[in-house]
């Protein structure tokens, strides 16, 4: 997560944060379903209108992250050194993540999100908008000269090579072959090969 710098800010993050803790502790202790938002607001002592300046939703609790991610990934398009070709600046950022999410802390949260339908829901909606972002990000490049259509695309295969990695028995090699394919299917659309 991006470190906040003035005291406002920091607040804010240090709430959010405690907000996130809270309910993720409730919903691993009894269950996400008999979780209420009011319960997760009493237990992490604030209004139920501060915890929704937080979170849009009850989901958004469980993957409170996913803002981080999304920008990290954008960053890793328009951050990159002159030059620097996308793909592998995607894969680290892929790579980071998969790490996270496949490190064993957070199987517990992964059984919460596999034993529930809403959150399964909300991660397919949270991927692809991610991937949308993404896609924008990679468009909107003027050194990448790709496609809208490309642009997605590739934007799309990098959101599911992370979760095919997150769920591959080896996540790291199941990474390595993704990126292989991610990489001759963003060299097959590049502009040289277009004409």
């Amino acid at each position: 997560m991006t470190v906040p710098t003035g005291r406002r800010e920091r607040k804010k993050a240090a709430t959010r944060q405690k907000i996130a803790d809270t309910a993720l502790r409730l919903f691993l202790e009894r269950g996400y379903d008999a979780v209420g938002i009011r319960e997760v607001a009493a237990e992490a002592d604030v209004a139920v209108t501060t915890l929704f300046s937080h979170f849009a939703s009850k989901e958004a609790l469980v993957f409170e992250q996913d803002e981080d991610f999304e920008q990290r990934l954008t960053q890793a398009v328009t951050d990159r050194a002159p030059h620097e070709p996308l793909i592998p600046a995607l894969r680290r950022e892929v790579q980071a993540l998969v790490r996270h999410c496949t490190a064993d802390s957070t199987a517990p949260v992964w059984r919460l999100i596999d034993e529930s339908p809403a959150l399964q829901k909300y991660e397919e909606s949270m991927r692809l908008r991610l991937a949308e972002t993404l896609a924008t990000a990679i468009a909107a490049d003027p050194e990448l000269s790709q496609t809208t259509t490309a642009s997605r695309a590739i934007a799309r295969f990098v959101i599911d090579a992370y979760s095919l990695a997150r769920e591959a028995a080896e996540p790291e090699a199941a990474l390595d072959e993704i990126f292989r394919m991610v990489e001759a299917a963003w060299e097959a659309t590049s502009p040289s090969r277009r004409t």
